[in-house]
């Protein structure tokens, strides 16, 4: 999905939602941004199930705070390491300025 933004832009963009969400759990956004996202933070999650120092610099390539890359090897992956599916995604119903579908996405 190109998101109506340039692919630089789009990439920012996503590169933060994800850090985002890795960092507080939770975040509202709308439901075409809440799929992408859930697309790279599994990704990110899965990489980082294996600590070693390659994932740990893929994994900062893409995520913007270093701390939450420390936070996703010491606390997020471990509590996922015998499952799949690390991200829900709630419907909320339309946004009141512009009607955009609204959703919350978090990890569980």
């Amino acid at each position: 999905r190109k998101l109506g933004r340039a692919t630089s832009h789009r990439t920012a963009m996503l590169r933060g939602l994800v850090t985002f969400l890795l960092e507080n759990g939770k975040i509202e956004t709308t439901v075409t941004r809440a799929k992408e996202v859930r697309a790279l933070t599994e990704k990110m999650i899965t990489i980082a199930k294996e600590d070693s120092l390659h994932n740990k610099r893929l994994v900062m390539a893409f995520v913007t705070k270093e701390d939450v890359t420390h936070k996703l090897f010491t606390e997020i992956a471990p509590k996922y390491a015998d499952r799949g599916g690390y991200t829900r995604i709630t419907k909320l119903g339309p946004r009141r300025g512009d009607a955009a579908e609204m959703a919350i996405i978090e990890l569980i």
